[in-house]
């Protein structure tokens, strides 16, 4: 048996890696990380909970636009610097804890860039270690389009640390990133304009919810151009001029890339390794394992369809860390809930309703109007609603909800779906009342597989 600097590498530091490392310390193994930016990865440092630490007051605001014809009268104002004081105040010392839970745990951090030597060797910086087994974590990396001024637009990262918002932003597609955003900042006051190449905003959710998110983006003034395709972006003084092909021109301030992410797999050297990969990733087996078989992927960087967030990448690491110890059986993924933060916001889970409607004769969708039948629950949401698909045998297989406590509710409807709960099982519990999860569960029941006899 070769002599190896340690069991497993992680190259990279986020929730695709370190999950699974703590399970495979707590069986013995000796654990490295390789880092080249902040500890954390992406979500922790630049992402998911920065956004969400700004969303937060946006969302309440937002909120309280539903009680200003029913008494409500206060007038709240938008602080974008205060917010990204506190911002900082709770994100800038996360990836310094992180750092050091790693070192508590016995994991050495070595610095720099990795670069494959071979299947089993790295190069780290000005560092070479080897490994038996390797974890792929690097994630992903906002894609800027290849057009003239492309150094003129920002990414997600960036506009998460501004400390003053400009008072126009243009967004390059109207895709997760871009819609969250301009909800987010025209509660700030910022005017905004979104070119999408595609006919439609959110292709990844229900067409109906998210036409209901662009009307009500429009009437808050965010003006939308579809089927338009950025082809130059001009610096016009202390303005930018950004110009499509078919005529289209906006004078703006602020221009952001959200036209998709793509593998952050530069500079690995894969090829010295022999691992596979394409534009969409590295591909792996039903194992998390790369074609070299000593080598993994997890996260965001591979190529799936698994949708490509925290929890899934969560998910991998822990399976990763089984496989490793031996685990025979291929991973299996259960309905993976999701959640897009615009204001109302769009959440699914398992089956579309695009899927469903392809498949008629396999599934059958209903509409569950929980906001209009129980607005006393749903807080004045009167349009809030869940659209519900379920099989023949009246199973629920997925769901699409619209509302603003959809990231909540989906929850729940996940875990009917992949306990494959029917009727008597909801009936069954006694939930918490009035809350929105009694009032869902309440509407759905019915409509669920029931094994009393039909008369």
């Amino acid at each position: 048996m070769l002599n190896f600097d340690y069991d497993v590498l992680y190259i990279g530091t986020g929730h695709a890696a370190w999950h699974g490392a703590l399970i495979l310390a707590q069986a013995g193994k000796k654990i490295a990380f390789a880092e080249k930016d902040l500890t954390g990865g992406t979500c922790t440092n630049y992402g998911c909970d920065a956004k969400a630490l700004l969303d937060g007051p946006a969302e309440l605001v937002s909120a309280l636009e539903r009680y200003k014809n029913l008494g409500l009268t206060a007038d709240i104002k938008m602080d974008w610097p205060k917010f990204m004081q506190y911002k900082h105040q709770v994100i800038d010392p996360l990836a310094p804890v992180m750092e050091g839970m790693l070192t508590q745990a016995g994991f050495p951090l070595i610095r720099g860039n990795a670069e494959f030597v071979d299947a089993h060797t790295v190069k780290i910086g000005d560092q070479t270690v080897t490994a038996e087994n390797i974890v792929i974590a690097t994630g992903q990396y906002d894609f800027k389009l290849d057009i003239p001024g492309a150094e003129f637009m920002h990414t997600s990262r960036e506009i998460l640390d501004l400390p003053e918002l400009p008072e126009h932003i243009t967004f390059i597609g109207a895709g997760i990133i871009s819609m969250e955003f301009a909800s987010l900042l025209t509660q700030f006051g910022v005017k905004a304009t979104v070119i999408e190449f595609a006919d439609r905003a959110l292709l990844q959710y229900s067409a109906e919810y998210a036409e209901r998110v662009v009307n009500k983006l429009e009437s808050y003034g965010v003006d939308f151009h579809f089927k338009e395709s950025v082809s130059v972006i001009e610096k016009s003084g202390d303005k930018f001029l950004v110009k499509t092909k078919d005529g289209f021109c906006v004078e703006t301030d602020y221009v952001l890339a959200a036209t998709g992410r793509r593998a952050n797999v530069a500079g690995l050297e894969l090829e010295k390794a022999g691992i596979e990969y394409s534009p969409r990733g590295i591909k792996v087996d039903d194992h998390m394992r790369t074609n070299i078989s000593n080598i993994y992927a997890s996260g965001d960087v591979v190529d799936k369809m698994i949708p490509r967030l925290t929890p899934t990448a969560t998910f991998e690491s822990n399976y990763i860390a089984t496989a490793i110890l031996g685990n025979p059986a291929p991973i299996q993924y259960p309905a993976v809930p999701n959640v897009v933060f615009t204001l109302p916001r769009i959440a699914a889970a398992g089956v579309s309703v695009k899927q469903a409607l392809e498949a008629p004769d396999v599934y059958h969708t209903a509409k569950v109007e929980f906001g209009k039948l129980l607005s006393f629950e749903y807080r004045n949401e009167t349009d809030a609603e869940a659209t519900v698909i379920l099989d023949k045998d009246n199973y629920l297989v997925g769901a699409e909800i619209y509302g603003d406590q959809a990231g909540e509710m989906i929850n729940i409807l996940t875990m009917i779906i992949n306990g494959r709960m029917t009727m008597e099982m909801i009936m069954g519990t006694i939930w918490a009342f009035p809350t929105q999860t009694d009032g869902l569960v309440e509407m759905l029941a019915p409509m669920l597989h029931s094994d009393l006899p039909k008369m």
